[in-house]
């Protein structure tokens, strides 16, 4: 692997930074500003950034000073937008890229399409496609970055329809390790567009992209939580359930500890519950009743499923909007037997000491079928996905990665032994190629040799480029 340049002090002379200062827009902050720690500081609190210097990027001129000068200066770089994605990997040192200031959302109606700016978040996009009955493949929870979120896959409410939000991009403003600007499409930079949907920063940043919209006014969609033997016996049927729904269907399931709260509904205060998340897109949601009746024989104790409007779907996972410490990992899934069910229930199931939330992701569908442009996003062929995280409130980082390993390697006979890269926690980003399939992994290597070889780009979830650079693509 190409070596590269080493770090530079923790502090760099002032007149160097003040000369950095005078080309940017947006703020340039050190460990000894005021809002230093407000500035790296993301989503996710178990692992933050701890950067030399910060740029506050307001355009994406900004962006290219600052990948100038970390390159000049020997110092790697990390990009965030709202800090979910820093769940697995955190820089010290180098140099830290926020882009929350590059807000912005076009919609064009007519091409079914939007251009989004850096920083922008997925209820922004959702806000503006939705008064043309459009929308985004946006993920869960709406107040993630879109950019982030889209290179690394994409995979939310409406995903088994219409596919990884990846798959849906039209062409990507980025950044490249030199400090030069590009409009990428399939046709400008054919291997440079392959790698960014799905490898992330990996190969550059992105300042700006251009995304489909897709035909999506309502869902039918909601949540059903079950309590008592029904919370194991959802479980149960969600195995059976996922082998024959339309691809219109998308879904998961997950058992969570829901804390003891005023402000939580009284028949899921304080237990472990099961609960099912529901999104079915369709032209003729009428067949939507139908679909889930097996659940609703089972007596859940909250029913919110019924058609919604798509502005509605973050109530369907209800996922956290406060930011918190969280460990994770996550593992692709063959199939889900019930060997698989009874093994995940005795793991992390209703009934068992664990204060980890495990969630399975029905796959599938379109998301199964190659992108009509293809990318890097690997494991297609999988039937699930599993997810376990755990709040650490009470238990150690440590503790919680341990409980992790013991629930994924009992869950091993039916993984495919590939990981989610948007879902990947700390354990994960040791093995960043288990996101990818071989060859793919061999690409990005290779397109990483060409586009940064020096490893400008390396507080992330790294691809290191390819040991030998006469191997570009």
């Amino acid at each position: 692997m190409t070596t590269p340049p080493a770090a530079a002090a923790t502090t760099l002379a002032p007149p160097e930074l003040a000369e950095l200062a005078a080309q940017l827009s947006g703020p340039l902050l050190t460990p000894e500003s005021a809002e230093y720690d407000a500035e790296r500081s993301g989503f996710q609190l178990a692992r933050q950034h701890r950067p030399a210097v910060i740029v506050g990027a307001a355009r994406p001129e900004d962006v290219q000073a600052a990948v100038r000068f970390a390159s000049r200066h020997g110092l790697p770089v990390a990009v965030q937008a709202t800090g979910h994605a820093s769940a697995a990997v955190a820089g010290d040192g180098g140099l830290l890229i926020t882009t929350s200031r590059m807000r912005g959302v076009a919609v064009d109606a007519h091409a079914r399409t939007a251009r989004l700016a850096a920083g922008t978040r997925w209820d922004e996009v959702i806000a503006e496609a939705a008064p043309a009955g459009l929308a985004p493949l946006s993920g869960s929870l709406p107040t993630v970055g879109a950019v982030s979120y889209t290179l690394g896959g994409g995979l939310g409410p409406l995903s088994r329809r219409y596919g990884y939000a990846a798959d849906h991009v039209r062409s990507l403003d980025v950044v490249t390790a030199d400090g030069e600007r590009h409009q990428v499409t399939a046709e400008s930079s054919p291997d440079l567009f392959w790698a960014l949907r799905g490898a992330r920063d990996n190969v550059g940043i992105v300042v700006a992209m251009e995304i489909d919209l897709v035909p999506v006014r309502t869902l039918y969609g909601g949540a059903m939580y079950f309590t008592g033997p029904a919370a194991a016996a959802a479980v149960d049927l969600f195995a059976e359930w996922t082998r024959g729904v339309p691809d219109g269907m998308t879904s998961s399931i997950a058992v969570v500890s829901v804390p003891d709260l005023p402000m939580v509904p009284e028949p899921i205060r304080g237990r472990r519950v099961t609960h099912l998340r529901i999104a079915y897109s369709a032209d003729d949601l009428t067949g939507g009743p139908a679909l889930v009746a097996p659940f609703r024989e089972l007596g859940p104790v909250i029913d919110t499923v019924g058609e919604m409007p798509v502005t509605a779907i973050a109530s369907i996972h209800n996922d956290p909007t406060t930011p918190g410490a969280a460990e994770s990992d996550t593992t692709f899934l063959r199939a889900l037997s019930g060997d698989a069910v009874r093994t995940l229930l005795t793991e992390a199931g209703p009934e068992a000491a664990s204060p980890a939330l495990v969630e399975v992701r029905h796959l599938g569908g379109r998301l199964s079928r190659p992108a009509d442009v293809p990318n890097a996003v690997g494991h297609r062929d999988a039937g699930y996905l599993l997810n376990v995280i755990s709040p650490l409130r009470g238990v150690t980082a440590e503790e919680a990665r341990a409980r992790h390993r013991e629930v994924l390697a009992a869950m091993a006979p039916w993984s495919t032994g590939g990981r989610g890269l948007n879902f990947i926690g700390a354990d994960g980003a040791r093995d960043v190629r288990s996101a990818y399939e071989p060859d793919d992994y061999a690409r990005l290597a290779r397109v990483k040799a060409a586009y940064d070889p020096h490893n400008l780009f390396r507080h992330n979830l790294n691809v290191p480029p390819a040991p030998d650079l006469s191997e570009q693509p």
